[in-house]
């Protein structure tokens, strides 16, 4: 696993990529907005963004932004995608 931490001011974009592993998106403070082809939302403060591994994406903030990402996996191990379950 490995976290980076994002912070993008107004207006900064984090133009399409795809990432080999799985990867969660937290928001700290701020709002971005993301868009992945077929949809597109925001995520703000206190939420997560869930990436599976391959998916194109981008993101952009309107106002200053910070976000942590959260890598889980090693590139070139086969990956799974995210799934989040409801304990039953």
């Amino acid at each position: 696993m490995r976290v980076v931490g994002l912070r993008l001011e107004p207006g900064q974009n984090v133009p399409e990529h795809r990432n080999a592993i799985p990867v969660a998106l937290i928001v700290t403070e701020g709002r971005l907005h993301f868009d992945d082809g077929a949809k597109s939302g925001e995520v703000g403060s206190g939420e997560m963004l869930l990436i599976n591994p391959g998916e194109r994406h981008t993101y952009r903030a309107d106002i200053a932004t910070s976000a942590y990402l959260v890598f889980a996996g090693l590139p070139g191990v086969r990956s799974r995608t995210w799934s989040l379950r409801r304990k039953e």
